[in-house]
């Protein structure tokens, strides 16, 4: 098949000067542009990576806080399994064991036996859904490895009063026998 130039000068609308001229023209145009020619920066392609970047940075960010919040749930999971499994029982209710919870002081109810073990740090009181339960030691240390505000009193953490010079002077009083806290 023959090209459009040739048919035009077969037909007699162009002569061969013309046509020479057309194809100096063009190849003129086609060495300038090979010379400036730059490297062509897509912008629909840099935009389009820039857009997957970011979707990436923000699924990213997404999966992050999605595994934050599966391990919240596990530790509380893992805490109120603890507590219902480990749940020690109150005894009668012949004495008070009071201890404090964000600076309020809070009773139970407890059986003289009761309250002894948790006075002698073997028992602690700990919090699940705003109510108050009873557990061994070595749960309570179990569950405060995962979530220090559920174990509310313990009696090994107490503030004891250690002794030393200025709590000398009072050394030698006795402590009455009735006093329970």
């Amino acid at each position: 098949m023959a090209s459009l130039q040739d048919q035009l000068l077969k037909a007699g609308l162009a002569d061969k000067s013309s046509a020479r001229q057309a194809r100096q023209d063009k190849r003129k145009k086609q060495k300038l542009k090979n010379k400036s020619k730059q490297d062509v920066v897509d912008e629909n392609k840099v935009a389009a990576q820039q857009a997957t970047e970011q979707k990436k940075a923000r699924d990213r960010e997404l999966n992050e806080q999605q595994q934050l919040e599966r391990e919240q749930r596990s530790i509380v999971a893992q805490v109120r399994q603890l507590i219902t499994v480990n749940i020690q029982n109150r005894g009668g209710a012949e004495s008070v064991l009071n201890f404090t919870d964000d600076n309020v002081v809070k009773r139970m109810y407890v059986g003289e036996s009761v309250r002894k073990q948790v006075t002698q740090g073997r028992l602690a009181v700990v919090k699940q859904d705003e109510e108050y339960f009873l557990v061994p030691m070595p749960v309570a240390d179990k569950i405060s490895q995962r979530d220090e505000a559920s174990v509310i009193y313990r009696a090994d953490t107490t503030e004891a009063a250690a002794p030393g010079e200025e709590d000398d002077w009072y050394a030698e009083y006795q402590i009455p026998d009735d006093l329970t806290w």
